[in-house]
C-alpha cells in the first residue's frame, strides 16, 4: 500500500504543478479505493467452514467474518452429498442433505477444489457407513 501511494503522490506531481490539481484528488480516490478493497478482502478471509466426522455425528460449522457461528449436526449414516454440475464449468453446488436438513457447504472453493472435497468426504462418509 505504501508503494502504491507513493506511486500516486509521483504521477500526481506534475499535473499539480501544470496547474491540473483536481487530478491529484482523483489519484487520492483511486488509492482510497484500492484500500477500501483491500480491507473488505481481507475481512471476508477471517470466514471458514469446519466439517468434522466421527461414527456418530458429522459436525458443519461456519463461522462468518464477524465471528458468528452456525452449526449444524447430521447422522453420518443418513447424510448424502448433493452435487449440481455443470457440464462446462465443473461442480457448481456441494450440499449436505439428511432428512429435513439440507446446507450447502464450500462456497468459497473452486470447481476443482470443490470435486476434490466431495470426493474425500464421499469416502470418508461410505467408511463410516461400513463401520470402517
Amino acid at each position: 500500500m505504501v508503494l502504491v501511494c507513493l506511486t500516486s503522490l509521483v504521477a500526481s506531481i506534475p499535473f499539480v504543478v501544470m496547474g491540473f490539481w483536481p487530478v491529484a484528488g482523483f489519484f487520492g480516490l483511486d488509492f482510497l479505493g484500492l484500500y477500501i478493497a483491500f480491507r473488505v478482502s481481507y475481512r471476508q478471509g477471517d470466514a471458514f467452514e469446519l466439517l468434522e466426522l466421527t461414527p456418530i455425528r458429522l459436525l458443519f460449522r461456519k463461522v462468518s467474518p464477524k465471528g458468528e457461528v452456525k452449526d449444524w449436526q447430521f447422522n453420518p449414516l443418513w447424510t448424502r452429498l448433493d452435487r449440481e454440475v455443470d457440464d462446462e464449468y465443473g461442480m457448481q453446488k456441494l450440499a449436505l442433505t439428511s432428512r429435513n436438513k439440507h446446507v450447502v457447504i464450500a462456497r468459497d472453493l473452486s470447481p476443482p477444489e470443490r470435486e476434490t472435497l466431495a470426493e474425500a468426504l464421499g469416502r470418508a462418509l461410505a467408511d463410516v457407513k461400513r463401520g470402517y
